[in-house]
């Protein structure tokens, strides 16, 4: 997947200015930025006002890491460590049956 979507590392102890990357890279793909919107039911016209919601973050967050190749392609077009991208994911995911938080 190729993109022109450049940004600075993306700080590993901000989630937050992980998830806006994640927005900024999936909204200069077309196709992907339209299947995602597809898939969570939120208009392009919607986004800014559902970018803080809990359930959209990590409804975008599970969008991408349900897909290693997309999800690496972020990682290579932002210059985000994977690990960066892993830590936000958890950041923005609800407790789970594997994380003793349920």
């Amino acid at each position: 997947m190729q993109s022109n979507f450049k940004t600075s590392k993306v700080n590993a102890a901000d989630p937050q200015q992980t998830a806006i990357a994640v927005l900024g890279w999936l909204a200069n793909d077309p196709d992907l930025f339209g299947r995602f919107l597809a898939l969570t039911g939120v208009e392009p016209a919607q986004v800014r006002n559902v970018f803080n919601d809990p359930g959209f973050l990590s409804g975008m967050m599970d969008f991408l890491m349900n897909h290693e190749p997309t999800a690496l392609a972020f990682c290579e077009a932002t210059g985000t460590p994977p690990e960066t991208l892993n830590a936000a994911w958890l950041h923005f995911s609800p407790p789970g049956l594997g994380s003793g938080e349920y």
